[in-house]
């Protein structure tokens, strides 16, 4: 909000709060908000964090100064770690005590505070952070949803400014609205894990590690191809927020499968067992039938074609059938196959996520492949399972995927 007046940034506040109502996932909401905060008080960084049991734990953490040192289309290293909450750092502090903290250099933080400022991350980037701005995300009730952060706020001229009595009256205000959005979003959240749930009691493979690690793929990849493609802001914001839930449901259909079949070992299956296996992707896409949303449809289409492959060979399923008369338990019966972009972009992406996830993970009939053969495998087979387009977007954010892969490990 460079250069704007008092009434301008408040009305732009008004507009972006009605905007967090709109988004459905707990992590692209707290990506939108730490970006429209940063953007109220013209901040060159910040850092969002949720809490983990005792712990906070890092969502997301923005700063244009390096942003702008990488390639366009890039983005900052995938970043995960958590510390306790407690008085020691200033995010926990904020924390512990409930309150915001208003710090104007973190270089000059007094002796007599508990916390302090670790000036490592500093060093290893050649950065100076000074001003910090850092309030709770707390319910009425006293829970807290998040911390917010914000760094380095810039006058008009871009130089660091301390956060002023107006700053922090447009964050406060902004931080109401966003509370509300978070609690609407846990809310979905939680519908969406305890469905997940179902799926993973039925399948063990259905863990929702991942679930998670699908899902962030596939944000991942989106991301990149939108970048690829020039996807105007507004749609590329509706179609991300969609894909992080729809693409934890790919599976879903398995559900509806017999444990004769889903948790067969050895030998591998009948051709028939093998049929009735697939026809979980027609399961799938009936519990979203009819569709009443664009997420809705988005799950449909991502449970039905997310096995097809791009060059319309043999092994691809289910095809050009009608799914809604699939009789279950029946085997899956043969259909043509599609190709190329009759597969929507969503089951596009979340193929290739998936086929890369399973590869690299252990499974009750494979040990986990290295993940430098996971990525190659994948790029050996674009144009042939995997649309190009997205192998490229794949492999062009390949150090934010193998990130994800550490953030998320399976359950022991």
């Amino acid at each position: 909000m460079k250069g704007a007046s008092r009434e301008e940034k408040l009305e732009h506040i008004i507009e972006q709060e009605k905007s967090l109502g709109e988004i459905q996932d707990v992590d692209v909401l707290l990506e939108r908000i730490l970006t429209e905060a940063r953007a109220i008080v013209h901040a060159d960084a910040g850092s969002i964090y949720v809490v983990d049991g005792p712990n906070l734990k890092i969502k997301y953490a923005q700063n244009d100064t390096r942003l702008k040192e990488l390639s366009p289309g890039e983005k900052l290293p995938y970043t995960f770690f958590s510390f306790p909450i407690n008085e020691k750092s200033i995010s926990g502090y904020v924390a512990y005590s409930g309150e915001p903290l208003n710090i104007p250099d973190a270089y000059e933080i007094p002796e007599d505070k508990p916390f302090k400022f670790n000036k490592t991350t500093d060093k290893t980037t050649d950065y100076r952070t000074k001003s910090i701005y850092t309030i709770p995300l707390k319910t009425p009730a006293g829970k807290i949803l998040g911390i917010l952060q914000i760094i380095n706020a810039q006058d008009d001229d871009g130089q660091v400014v301390s956060f002023d009595s107006d700053a922090e009256l447009f964050i406060n205000h902004f931080a109401q609205s966003a509370i509300k959005a978070l609690e609407n979003a846990y809310l979905t959240s939680n519908m969406v894990r305890r469905m997940l749930k179902m799926a993973e009691f039925r399948d063990p493979k259905e863990t929702y590690p991942h679930v998670e690690r699908v899902s962030s793929f596939a944000l991942e990849i989106y991301d990149r191809w939108a970048f690829n493609h020039n996807v105007p802001m507004t749609e590329s914001h509706k179609f991300r927020d969609t894909l992080k839930i729809a693409a934890k449901f790919h599976d879903v259909g398995k559900v509806g499968v017999s444990d004769v079949i889903l948790k067969k070992k050895f030998p591998r299956f009948t051709d028939e067992e093998r049929a009735i296996m697939q026809g979980h992707t027609c399961i799938g896409a009936n519990l979203f039938e009819p569709p009443e949303s664009f997420l809705d449809e988005m799950c449909r289409d991502i449970a039905l074609f997310h096995h097809e492959r791009w060059d319309g060979g043999e092994t691809a399923y289910p095809g050009a059938l009608d799914y809604r008369n699939f009789v279950i338990g029946e085997p899956l019966s043969p259909a043509r196959h599609l190709c190329g972009e009759e597969i929507p972009l969503s089951a596009r992406i979340v193929a290739v996520a998936d086929v890369f996830d399973a590869l690299s993970h252990k499974r009750c009939y494979k040990e986990a492949w290295k993940i430098d053969d996971a990525f190659a495998e994948i790029q050996a087979d674009s144009g042939k399972h995997f649309d190009p387009e997205t192998v490229l977007a794949f492999m062009q954010v390949r150090d934010r995927i193998s990130a994800i892969q550490l953030a998320y490990p399976d359950e022991e």
